[in-house]
């Protein structure tokens, strides 16, 4: 949780707010990770504020990363011109440093990002803030199947995602999908719900997009 979002919509904005009115702090999402990442059949990463992860301390806060077998970091507001100290520390402990692409990235500059990340590349579908949206950008798919001749790294798309209609367009050039605020939106609006409830609900509305993503 961080005081000041950069680039998330009012969903996301929320889900920030909850966390720091209960203290919750770096080391308790952490833990938290540590005790979930050997239950969890895929990588997990943490998604961070370089300003968290510059104040606890560059190679703390990666070798904490490691030592709960989390497979990375995705760091949004950290520049491709300021990440090579970063990077160095992440390909030294095996951490995967995930880059993002934006429709508004210079193609020379998105080269670069490409060949500085590691784990797999962040394309932000559109240009704004996060949150669910009815239309994706009719280019998408184009920009995206042109990164991929530029590098080998799978790419994930993320940022408005939320319909089976989606991911229906953009599976056969993603590699993977990401889904936030659709989910946090759920679990907000199941808060006081038996858990059982919420997993059902987020559970059900997962299930609908990954037939989409199988069909």
């Amino acid at each position: 949780p961080y005081s000041d979002p950069i680039a998330d919509g009012p969903v996301i904005q929320a889900s920030y707010t909850r966390p720091l009115a209960h203290k919750i702090k770096l080391a308790d999402i952490l833990d938290t990770l540590g005790n979930v990442a050997p239950k969890v059949n895929a990588p997990l990463v943490t998604m961070v504020s370089y300003a968290i992860v510059y104040r606890h301390g560059l190679e703390k806060y990666v070798d904490e990363v490691h030592e709960r077998s989390l497979a990375g970091l995705i760091v949004p507001d950290l520049p491709v011109e300021e990440s090579t100290q970063l990077a160095a520390i992440c390909k030294r402990s095996d951490v995967s440093l995930i880059q993002l692409v934006t429709p508004t990235t210079p193609r020379e500059r998105a080269v670069r990002i490409a060949e500085t990340s590691t784990g797999f590349l962040y394309y932000v579908s559109v240009a704004g803030i996060t949150g669910e949206r009815t239309k994706l950008p009719p280019e998408l798919a184009d920009n995206v199947g042109w990164l991929r001749t530029q590098t080998d790294l799978p790419i994930c798309i993320g940022f408005g995602i939320s319909t089976p209609e989606h991911v229906k367009l953009l599976a056969p050039v993603a590699d993977g999908l990401i889904v936030g605020s659709a989910i946090v939106r759920r679990i907000a609006a199941a808060a006081d719900q038996p858990r059982e409830k919420v997993l059902q609900d987020v559970g059900d509305y997962v299930a609908k997009l990954l037939t989409a993503l199988n069909n």
